[in-house]
């Protein structure tokens, strides 16, 4: 069974940056980084295979980078350029197979940790 663990949320100005951390306890994954704001649907933002190809959202593009580290088997989400509108719960999700943008086909998930975008 693989445990996540989640760090680096917080509060940050609009324009700011923030990295997040993803730590999870098992083998290698493809993995996902998911956010929930008040009111609506979970949303996918980026996903990494296994082998570092990674997949994102269009209203990240340009401005978030997904990243991972084997050796450490922990994933990164660089977050630049942060807009008020990405304030939400975020969420490190992983699965076996191919990395998808689908809630439904990841089996772990971390405990989420709020950003807040302030203008």
């Amino acid at each position: 069974q693989v445990q996540l663990v989640e760090s680096g949320g917080g509060s940050v100005q609009a324009g700011g940056s923030l990295r997040l951390s993803c730590a999870a306890s098992g083998r290698t994954f493809s993995a996902g980084w998911f956010r929930q704001a008040p009111g609506k649907e979970r949303e996918f933002v980026v996903g990494i295979s296994w082998n570092g190809g990674t997949y994102y959202a269009d209203s990240v593009k340009g401005r978030f980078t997904i990243s991972r580290d084997n050796a450490k088997n922990t994933v990164y989400l660089q977050m630049n350029s942060l807009k008020p509108e990405d304030t939400a719960v975020y969420y490190c999700a992983a699965k076996s197979g191919l990395v998808s943008s689908r809630v439904d086909e990841y089996d772990y998930w971390g405990q989420g940790t709020q950003v807040t975008v302030s203008s």
